[in-house]
């Protein structure tokens, strides 16, 4: 099994993440786990956010996924990629 870890970072998460949620829900079948970080306590909540992704799907389709979240305005994409052997 392949695992694509796609760590995205947003800025600005009140302006930024409507684009970023669109993009996840059309990859949505391509997404074995997904993980939302932020920081947040009872008094404040962040204005940046990190969310880790576990996608998997056809070579095509999850490049088609990396690239589409690296060119959103307000979000880094960084990207390990685990082969089983």
């Amino acid at each position: 099994m392949k695992h694509n870890i796609f760590g995205v970072h947003i800025t600005h998460r009140t302006e930024h993440v409507p684009a970023v949620q669109a993009t996840l829900t059309k990859y949505g079948c391509n997404i074995r786990t997904r993980l939302g970080i932020h920081d947040a306590d009872a008094t404040s909540c962040s204005p940046s956010g990190l969310i880790l992704v576990d996608a998997f799907g056809d070579e095509a389709t999850v490049e088609a996924f990396y690239v589409e979240l690296k060119a959103l305005h307000g979000v880094d994409v960084q990207r390990m990629n685990f082969l089983e052997v």
